[in-house]
């Protein structure tokens, strides 16, 4: 034998640890409770994505026609002036009449430009959204008004809240705090290990391909218990338990919230159709004044500030109007994402 004796040897070496208290699935089950609270989370991000592209495209229509009815508004101050000369000259208004009726229509033109830059600004941000650059959103303004919003059926909110993306999130986040603190305590269990080596050992190379002299194997228990980092073990353990209570008030206040934003959107569905079906009335009246109202105005008749402030009246209630009817539009939206829906 060689002096030193060598020690030559291949082989694999491996460790297995007996899930005796099932730690290894419970940490196994959090994890997947953990993953699976992440995917219901960027479902909540989606649907949130989506509700805000829908709402921000009925805001773009809105726009679309609150321009409509200025540039209808600039044409009517463009006649009203005109008479209002037309008086001047034949000695039936004043020179007062007709700066009131050239300042409307200035401040009516730059209504015009003010709205044209809100829809510049809302289709740049309707294309941030799509992560595009920015193009004109293709749409048809001309229906928008005669949008019916879509009956919304909720039943039960509470049995619906469970379709909401950020409850199935915080739902799993409390299993996976739960399971967490049951890992944790095992860890104060003793633990049992097996390992196993297989392979080639010689005191010389040449030696180590001669079988089955030189084959090596081995095969060893270990049975473990926390004894000198038992105090870590403690502190992951009640910081565990502190999670699991923290992920409990998350989800309390999760579906506390949820319920009470179904409820306000239900009773904000009601109340903002009557508000819509009274506004129509009321724009409709104004409207039917104005011809009334100029043709006194002609007819000597009338006070151009009646005929003014009659046609700003309209003007007002028209615009009310339309914002209204994106509310109508808005509050379904909501309401769907309130419910769940949206992301699938």
């Amino acid at each position: 034998m060689p002096d030193p004796l060598g020690n030559f040897g291949a082989g694999i070496s491996t460790d297995w640890e007996v899930d005796i208290w099932h730690k290894l699935r419970t940490e196994k089950e959090s994890a997947v409770a953990h993953y699976l609270s992440t995917v219901e989370g960027k479902n909540f991000v989606l649907s949130s994505l989506i509700s805000e592209v829908a709402d921000n495209y009925y805001e773009l229509l809105a726009l679309d026609n609150q321009l409509d009815i200025v540039d209808q508004y600039i044409d009517l101050q463009k006649k009203a002036l005109e008479v209002s000369k037309i008086q001047k000259q034949a000695m039936a208004a004043t020179e007062l009449a007709v700066k009131k009726f050239e300042a409307e229509l200035s401040k009516a033109q730059a209504m015009e430009f003010d709205l044209r830059q809100q829809i510049t600004e809302k289709e740049n941000q309707i294309n941030a959204f799509l992560g595009r650059y920015p193009q004109p959103i293709v749409r048809n303004k001309s229906a928008f008004m005669s949008i019916v919003p879509q009956t919304v059926y909720t039943g039960i909110p509470s049995e619906l809240l469970t379709n909401r993306p950020d409850i199935k999130e915080a739902e799993l986040e409390l299993k996976a705090a739960q399971l967490d603190v049951q890992a944790a305590r095992k860890e104060f269990y003793p633990s049992l290990s097996i390992s196993a080596t297989l392979g080639l050992e010689a005191f010389k190379p040449t030696y180590l391909l001669k079988m089955p002299e030189s084959l090596a194997y081995g095969l060893a228990a270990d049975l473990a218990g926390p004894l000198i980092n038992k105090t870590a073990i403690q502190a992951n353990f009640h910081t565990a338990d502190a999670k699991q209570i923290q992920a409990l008030y998350e989800y309390d206040k999760t579906i506390l919230n949820a319920y009470m934003e179904v409820t306000n959107q239900m009773s904000k569905i009601k109340n903002i159709d009557q508000y819509y079906q009274f506004k129509a009335k009321e724009a409709k009246s104004l409207d039917e004044s104005i011809g009334i109202a100029n043709q006194l105005f002609r007819n000597s008749r009338a006070d151009y500030l009646e005929v003014l402030m009659n046609q700003r009246d309209a003007l007002d209630a028209k615009m009310e109007l339309v914002e209204a009817k994106e509310k109508q539009l808005s509050t379904v939206v909501t309401i769907y994402k309130s419910l769940g829906g949206g992301w699938k």
